[in-house]
């Protein structure tokens, strides 16, 4: 029981994870997707390919092969490279998280218990799962922080906006949760 409810809650931070980042990354446009703060500076492209190769090196033949596949050129993530468009990385994008959806989606309660490789060093299916979305959540957290930078004025809150959690509160839970905190709202 519990292990099938970590397998499902582990698909669900995986999908507000991508969902956040998702929608950090519409509020930017084209220039701003590929721009960096300093040379030493990723990008939000180039953050974005690095979660995709990552994933699909990590998430591919997840049970059965070392997650760092001698396929991966990781530097290459790193670099933005003639094609890398919008619309490419994005594909890329896509294509990473549905690797992870589907690895995950795939696991039994069963699974949690073996142990797979990455980098030849072995972790259990569980240490796993959590090891990338810890990465996953750091990478996450720049896109969002640099998406935030560059919307500026125009940033759309991806939670609770600043200085509105009483309103959110009261949406949520009702006029009697807004009385609750404050009685001197409540009329005569």
């Amino acid at each position: 029981m519990i292990e099938r409810h970590y397998l499902e809650d582990s698909l669900l931070q995986l999908r507000k994870l991508k969902g956040q980042a998702d929608r950090a990354i519409s509020q930017i446009d084209d220039k701003q997707l590929f721009a960096v703060l300093d040379p030493e500076a990723n990008s939000i492209a180039v953050i974005m390919k690095h979660i995709a190769g990552n994933m699909r090196s990590r998430w591919t033949d997840f049970l059965t092969s070392d997650g760092e596949k001698p396929n991966r050129d990781r530097d290459r993530e790193f670099v933005v490279e003639p094609g890398n468009s919008r619309a490419a990385i994005l594909a890329m994008w896509e294509e990473g998280w549905n690797h992870a959806f589907h690895a995950v989606a795939s696991l039994t309660p069963e699974d949690l218990g073996k142990t797979i490789r990455i980098r030849d060093e072995p972790h259990s299916v569980v240490e796993a799962i959590n090891r990338q979305m810890s990465h996953y959540a750091a990478h996450v957290g720049q896109i969002v922080l640099l998406a935030k930078h560059y919307a500026g004025a125009n940033w759309h809150s991806l939670s609770i906006p600043r200085g509105k959690s009483r309103e959110f509160e009261v949406s949520k839970r009702g006029a009697a949760y807004d009385l609750k905190q404050d009685p001197q709202k409540g009329g005569a």
